[in-house]
């Protein structure tokens, strides 16, 4: 959450525990980003490029996090901005999750182009968008509850990535319900919530649960690792990068 996965960050942070040094060399990351901006794409387009991405922390505080292009500038239309997401997303540099209403195989034509959430490629990198201090970490801060959900949906996201090569989207249900992700893996579809606290409440997967009967459904969470008869996987998020591992396992046993 605080450093990130970018190997120099993520070596200081083990090695030297320097967040002055860690900052730093995030900061580089980020520098060396915005001249690649300027440096391979035209002046106008590198502009939109960089509006954008700095965009990206203010598009997650939001409750919704549907990507609105007025909260780049006003009166910012899509056909001015397709171009510079499309840069960002060839590039690596974000995830640009789909809305899908009515799940089913492939996810990729059930997937709506024109509604979609965009997450950065690096939950460290994002603290350091935001210039969230690491202190706020430790000590809980109340304002920093709800974008601390955007951060863990970050994390878990960049976790799943590494792991999965199935399309990952989102479901909502005409403002009735909302699913963080769904992932496309073997022959299912499962259904992801992230939770950062130890309020675990979660309408919005019973209600997918009911419409669609997921042989396995997910929360991560700050709850121990469990695995219920009704197929509702808990992980907590310091495991995210084991989730594969633990879907195997529930396919293997036959649970």
């Amino acid at each position: 959450m605080i450093c990130g996965g970018m190997p120099e960050p993520a070596l200081r942070m083990v090695e030297t525990m320097d967040m002055y040094e860690v900052e730093k060399s995030m900061n580089q990351i980020l520098s060396a980003y915005a001249l690649d901006f300027s440096k391979h794409a035209e002046k106008t387009e590198a502009l939109r490029i960089r509006y954008v991405w700095e965009a990206i922390p203010a598009q997650l505080a939001k409750e919704n996090k549907k990507f609105i292009y007025q909260t780049i500038r006003q009166g910012a239309r899509a056909r001015e901005f397709e171009m510079a997401i499309e840069w960002l997303e060839q590039a690596g540099l974000i995830h640009r999750i789909l809305l899908c209403k009515k799940p089913s195989f492939p996810l990729s034509f059930c997937s709506d182009l024109t509604a979609f959430k965009i997450y950065m490629l690096d939950v460290g990198l994002l603290r350091i968008q935001t210039r969230l201090n690491p202190i706020i970490f430790r000590e809980g801060h109340r304002l920093f509850t709800e974008f601390k959900g955007a951060l863990s949906e970050n994390y878990i996201l960049q976790s799943l990535t590494a792991q999965f090569d199935g399309l990952i989207s989102y479901w909502a249900s005409d403002g009735k319900a909302e699913v963080d992700f769904l992932l496309q893996y073997k022959d299912m579809i499962i259904p992801i919530e992230v939770k950062s606290s130890d309020n675990v409440t979660s309408k919005s997967l019973s209600v997918y649960a009911k419409a669609y009967s997921p042989r396995i459904r997910i929360r991560f969470s700050l709850k121990n690792l469990e695995f219920s008869t009704d197929g509702l996987l808990n992980i907590p998020i310091f495991l995210a990068d084991h989730s594969r591992k633990f879907i195997d396992l529930i396919i293997e046993k036959g649970l």
